[in-house]
């Protein structure tokens, strides 16, 4: 009998022994939880619906770090919610200005060997400390909270094993742009990327983190390292030795596939516009003028990062024709750069040093100019999601981006010299007194409510026919960026899904809510990947409110399918190859008997009226998803379930 990898170890330890095989069910109890404040305020109010006192996990964390701009009242006033949420449920609050979620996570509450569920795809991260980390949808998470396991479609494991060590000026940013080359944004779906090889060594966790976050843009289910002697240092530096764990795969251990990276041979690394998995060596296009480059986003803002960045910087200057905009993952980063010096040296090149949060990643502030070209560090570069329609992102790590910074143009940092060396501080400055812990008189907590805190909306049981007009036809790859867009103002309407809605496709197709609305909603249709990108269940919840019946496309990606399941939206899947070229905007699709076949077969016949012709799809649900589905939602089978 085989020995065990990482992720059945852990998951065993979890009491689902044996492991199950890929693509069974999966009911995963969870340790912990993380919020953000874009998806976390939908996450409490579904928390509410669940009719539960106080949250079961191990440990729940309130973070507010993307809408922490507070333009206007609606930001503040959802955080103030969740403060107040927090404090009546028994969640940790972490407010704005604290950090970056993923960041301050793996600095203060990771720990080796547990389970995270997060409304955040980049949950993930917390990996890099050998966590099983997953991003879900905030409902999920919610259910998580209230200690419901969570449902989990197993998936395939892969060893990523890395050979040799890093040459000069290449970071862990190229490792994962590499991986993104060999595999592509599609190519993690269903799998869990495990990293071995004696290549980890020569990584610590700030570096493994990188590496583990930008997983996710393979829509991978989980990325994850062992937790090792390098790990143990870290959580020293943290003064939590304590919960340090030894974790790693059997040397015996069986996988369903394995790559390898040779470290050695690898050299800096540039994602092109707009997708993370348009990698080239920074060699193929450097010279590329550069109006603004950005540092930071929970890929490449921790301590490692940006001391390293401040010794490329000392003595230098921000090119007079590029703006460098840079900020710390969080407010122990920003502390630690202060004490050594580093963030003097920085202030002096020229940058501007922003809060400790998300900010220009998800499109709030610092959007480069029309045309314009921005160099950024962060996980993905989707067109529009910089708040620029027209400007073009490309992604790299952040030595590339301190040195281009100073030249003004996209440069080999191989040519600005031998590399500066940054060591790990033995002890990080700990500023846990900023952190509000849950009250301990919760009866006593009022949750404050805002004007722009609308009810949830509630999902209806699926009809026996589903029956509506095709409201959009859509191509490959479209992320939950192009089905609800980010921004300062789309996004302070988090927590206001009717006026939300009307946002839904706004960027691809003006007219699409006003036309979904006025056809009593219908279908979209789209090609492959349909959903990557972000685990915003706006982009379900939203169209559930639009009357949209049902989305027919080539394939998936993992959390926007669970997200329309939970809202009791159908996802389906074209059978053959050639169905999505003869449907067009307008054709009129008839599926009847509905409960039927989803009771008795995975493919449906769907009938489009306008043209006289009938097609197959596929409709691949385990037994809980389709149950959850007839009802109308997750909520709405939980409660059947109580009942």
């Amino acid at each position: 009998m085989s020995g065990k990898n990482l992720f059945e170890k852990i998951i065993e330890a979890h009491g689902i022994s044996p492991a199950p095989k890929p693509r069974e069910s999966v009911e995963l109890p969870i340790d912990q939880t993380l919020t953000q404040d874009a998806t976390g305020t939908m996450a409490c109010l579904e928390f509410e619906a669940l009719e539960v006192p106080r949250v079961a996990t191990k440990r729940s964390v309130s973070y507010v770090d993307h809408n922490t701009f507070q333009a206007g009242f609606q930001n503040s006033d959802d955080h103030r919610f969740l403060k107040s949420f927090a404090a009546k449920y028994g969640v940790i609050f972490s407010g704005p200005g604290n950090g970056i979620c993923h960041q301050v996570h793996l600095e203060r509450f990771g720990v080796p060997g547990d389970t995270l569920l997060g409304s955040d795809s980049h949950t993930s991260t917390a990996g890099g400390l050998g966590m099983l980390a997953i991003g879900a949808g905030g409902l999920d998470v919610a259910t998580a909270m209230a200690g419901y396991p969570f449902h989990l479609t197993c998936p395939e494991v892969v060893l990523v094993r890395l050979e040799g060590a890093p040459s000069p000026w290449v970071t862990a940013k190229d490792i994962i742009l590499k991986l993104l080359q060999l595999v592509t944004v599609k190519g993690g779906v269903g799998k869990v990327f495990e990293y071995g090889g004696p290549g980890v060594a020569t990584l610590s966790v700030p570096e493994r983190a990188t590496i583990a976050n930008m997983g996710a843009e393979t829509g991978a289910t989980s990325s994850i390292f062992p937790s090792d002697e390098i790990t143990h240092q870290f959580l020293k530096s943290q003064g939590r030795e304590k919960v340090f764990k030894s974790l790693s795969a059997d040397p015996d251990a069986s996988y369903a596939e394995g790559l390898t990276i040779n470290l050695s041979e690898l050299e800096p690394l540039v994602a092109q516009p707009h997708m993370p998995d348009q990698v080239c060596a920074v060699t193929d296009i450097a010279g590329l003028k550069l109006d603004q480059v950005v540092i930071g986003s929970c890929t490449n803002s921790s301590y490692m990062d940006l001391a390293a960045v401040a010794a490329i910087l000392k003595g230098e200057y921000v090119h007079r024709e590029t703006s460098l905009v840079i900020a710390p993952g969080s407010r122990q980063v920003l502390d630690a750069l202060a004490e050594s010096g580093a963030l003097g040296d920085i202030i002096r090149a020229g940058a501007r040093i922003l809060e400790c949060a998300c900010g220009p990643c998800i499109g709030i502030g610092q959007s480069p100019p029309t045309g314009g070209i921005s160099l950024r560090t962060f996980n993905r570069n989707f067109e529009g999601r910089s708040g620029t329609p027209s400007a073009k992102l490309y992604l790299c790590s952040p030595q590339v981006a301190a040195v281009s910074a100073v030249t003004g143009e996209l440069t080999d940092p191989r040519s600005f010299g031998q590399p500066p060396k940054v060591s790990m501080p033995e002890v990080f400055p700990v500023i846990d007194h900023l952190f509000v812990p849950p009250s301990d008189a919760p009866e006593s907590v009022e949750v404050m409510r805002g004007p722009n805190i609308k009810p949830l909306p509630k999902g209806q049981a699926v009809p026996e026919t589903l029956e509506g007009e095709v409201l959009i036809r859509l191509g490959d790859d479209i992320t939950t960026d192009d089905i609800m867009p980010a921004g300062a103002h789309i996004m302070s309407l988090r927590s206001n899904i009717p006026a939300i809605s009307e946002y839904v496709f706004s960027s691809q197709d003006p007219g699409f809510a006003k036309r979904a609305r006025e056809r009593d909603g219908g279908f979209i249709v789209a090609g492959w990947n349909y959903g990557q990108g972000s685990s915003r269940e706006h982009a379900a919840l939203a169209p559930m409110v639009l009357g949209i019946k049902g989305v027919i496309a080539r394939s998936f990606a993992r959390i926007h399918r669970s997200n329309l399941i939970n809202f009791g939206i159908l996802p389906m899947s074209f059978v053959g190859d050639d169905e999505l070229e003869q449907i067009r905007p307008g054709d009129r699709l008839v599926i009847e008997d509905v409960a039927k076949f989803l009771e008795n077969s995975r493919t449906f016949h769907v009938v489009n009226t306008t043209r006289g012709s009938t097609f197959e799809v596929c409709v691949d649900l385990d037994a809980r998803e389709k149950d959850v589905v007839l009802a109308g939602g997750l909520l709405q089978f939980l409660r059947l379930q109580r009942d």
